[in-house]
């Protein structure tokens, strides 16, 4: 019989992400990121005016960063001796919506920092793609992290059978984000390490749902 399968994200996720991010666009371009709604968007405001950073902006500065500056992120708390135990029990992979131009440097960032796993890139809501690894995988028993509720709802919808955790390891993005749990979503919402290790282990084995 096949494995079960980890499929996580990564930003929020494995690595931190807004805090790097906000601190490179204060210190390298002129920009506060203050993350007090669960938009992105509005997050982000010019620090001498105040106005706000045109979209078209928005997405060309997240792609520098995912360019130039991926160094700047760093695990979150636990992420990497949690997946060290649960990769022991399962695959595990990492889906995330970064370009496909930036896979091999994600990577190469994860794996610098003991997550030695592959990467599977993706652009909008992630039900279809995770569809994609299950046929190619096919696990006994399959499970999906991911911060963000958007991406739960899709995965709900597609493929109901996957156990989905919504997890954020950043404090305060976590008590920004809309929770997956809360709409249904998701199985459970756990924000730390050592808490969503031992509910991932219990359902790896097959208890619980």
């Amino acid at each position: 019989m096949s494995r079960p399968l980890i499929i996580s994200d990564c930003d929020e996720v494995l690595l931190h992400m807004v805090a790097p991010y906000a601190a490179w666009l204060g210190e390298t371009q002129g920009i506060t990121f203050k993350l007090d709604t669960p938009s992105f968007v509005d997050a982000m405001r010019r620090t001498d005016t105040g106005e706000p950073v045109e979209k078209a902006e928005i997405w060309r500065l997240l792609n520098q960063f995912f360019e130039t500056e991926m160094h700047r992120q760093y695990p979150i708390a636990g992420a990497v001796e949690a997946m060290g135990k649960l990769s022991q029990r399962a695959e595990v992979v990492v889906l995330t919506n970064i370009g496909d131009a930036h896979q091999a440097n994600r990577m190469r960032q994860l794996a610098g920092h003991g997550l030695d796993f592959r990467v599977f890139t993706n652009v909008g809501p992630k039900g279809p793609a995770l569809q994609q690894i299950i046929a190619e995988y096919r696990p006994s028993r399959a499970v999906f992290i991911d911060d963000i509720a958007q991406h739960h709802g899709s995965v709900a919808e597609l493929a109901p059978e996957v156990l989905r955790l919504h997890f954020c390891g950043d404090p305060h993005v976590a008590s920004k984000i809309p929770c997956a749990h809360a709409a249904g979503h998701a199985h459970a919402r756990i924000d730390d390490w050592a808490s969503a290790a031992s509910w991932l282990l219990e359902r790896l084995e097959g208890e619980g749902a």
